[in-house]
């Protein structure tokens, strides 16, 4: 595995999330993604096209409200010579105020044809922003990746 072409895709994948290009993110989701989510204890399970219309959204809504991302890196976890788990904490930041909740990403990535692409999401949603930052803040996991 090359470290340093994981954590450069890693790395253009946080960003295009974080300037809310759902151009620029959907060029690092595979066409056969699938994820499951967990709302409020409902589980949804959903593949590519759900999955882009749910970036889109989220990226309007940050957009029309001036809003920022806020992702916190909690660790990037090498599963197999092709393939990583990077788990991603993020939530929206308003009036310089990090809305309450956000939601826990356990995102998979695979090294497909010469190309590093997301192909599968496990994400929780409405997790403590209170929680996560205080066992973030300082001691974020990362994996030399």
């Amino acid at each position: 595995m090359d470290n340093q072409r994981v954590r450069t895709v890693l790395d253009a994948f946080l960003q295009a999330w974080e300037n809310s290009s759902h151009i620029e993110l959907e060029s690092f989701i595979s066409t056969d993604y699938q994820t499951r989510e967990v709302r409020n204890g409902d589980i949804a399970e959903f593949g590519y096209d759900e999955s882009i219309e749910g970036w889109k959204q989220g990226f309007e809504y940050v957009k029309n409200n001036h809003g920022k991302w806020e992702i916190h890196e909690v660790a990037v976890i090498p599963m197999k010579d092709d393939e990583i788990m990077a788990i991603l904490y993020a939530t929206i930041v308003m009036d310089s105020t990090p809305m309450e909740t956000g939601n826990m990403f356990f995102d998979t990535f695979k090294e497909v044809n010469g190309q590093w692409k997301l192909v599968r999401s496990y994400i929780e949603t409405g997790v403590k922003g209170d929680y996560v930052r205080g066992a973030l803040r300082g001691t974020d996991l990362q994996m030399d990746v």
